[in-house]
């Protein structure tokens, strides 16, 4: 049995979304591209809360609050300071994580005194790949934002997406990008195919996913290494192989514009293959 290691859960707010102006040609929220998701502005605080309280119940110890958009300009920081601040109030050992796109020390440094514990920001491919996946911002902001969020004084959680069409170079430069920046947590994610997007099909298989973790493990060593988009059409039925590879932590329930894995199922999987599920992030 595999008794001793702990699977940490974490779930995932798209608290304002779609209508992005970026053309991030992997992701639905992009406004370019007329993907069939829900477009709203900012969810109420009532929501939210009681949109943790349902992820808690299902064994949540991260909550991440998700924004779409280029930036964290004024209105999201202070949105999301208000909401941080009520959200460690009623639920003051949940471990709240940020991911609201570029973003300046001075920003990042707010939104950690009102209780946002460490930022997500993806570099999502390796340098030389990007131009093809994005033009309207580039990979260097990306890169730069990451650097920020540590001097913040925030803890880094920062990953990217496989299988959007570059080559195994591209991916063994991605994960080496990521560890030159020494990441607390790490979210390996595989390319989803939605026909409104300009990439087509999905370039990765679920070996070569199982062989991205391992590699992420052993190059980068995080604290934290999810496997959170794609993980159920690629890897559903090899779940203990994903976590031999290295993997020690899981979003539950639904993803930004995508349905995951019900949470009791995911938490059933994990009993029966001898994991502990973590109750802190601490």
């Amino acid at each position: 049995m595999n008794r001793g290691k702990k699977i940490y859960l974490c779930a995932i707010n798209n608290v304002l979304s779609g209508s992005c102006s970026e053309d991030c040609r992997f992701c639905s929220q992009s406004a370019r591209y007329r993907a069939d998701i829900d477009r709203y502005g900012f969810k109420s605080l009532d929501t939210v809360l009681h949109e943790a309280s349902i992820a808690i119940s299902n064994g949540a110890v991260g909550y991440c609050l998700v924004t779409a958009g280029r930036s964290l300009d004024d209105r999201k920081c202070e949105y999301l300071s208000r909401t941080a601040k009520e959200l460690k109030k009623r639920f003051p050992s949940l471990w709240l994580i940020g991911c609201n796109g570029t973003a300046d020390e001075e920003s990042l440094r707010h939104l950690a005194e009102s209780g946002i514990d460490s930022y997500n920001h993806n570099l999502e491919s390796s340098e030389g790949y990007y131009p093809q996946i994005c033009t309207t911002h580039s990979w260097s902001e990306r890169y730069s934002t990451c650097e920020a969020v540590k001097r913040a004084g925030l803890m880094l959680c920062c990953g990217g997406i496989f299988g959007m069409g570059e080559s195994r170079k591209d991916r063994e430069e991605l994960i080496e990008a990521i560890a030159s920046l020494r990441p607390e947590a790490v979210p390996v994610n595989f390319f989803i195919p939605n026909p409104s997007l300009p990439i087509g099909e999905r370039n990765i298989d679920s070996d070569e996913a199982l062989r991205v973790i391992e590699s992420v493990s052993r190059k980068v060593s995080p604290s934290i290494l999810m496997v959170a988009g794609g993980r159920e059409s690629l890897l559903s039925g090899r779940e203990e192989e994903m976590y031999r590879a290295g993997c020690n932590s899981i979003v539950i329930g639904d993803y930004l514009t995508t349905r995951g894995e019900k949470a009791e199922r995911d938490r059933a999987a994990i009993a029966n293959l001898g994991y502990e599920i973590a109750d802190s992030c601490s």
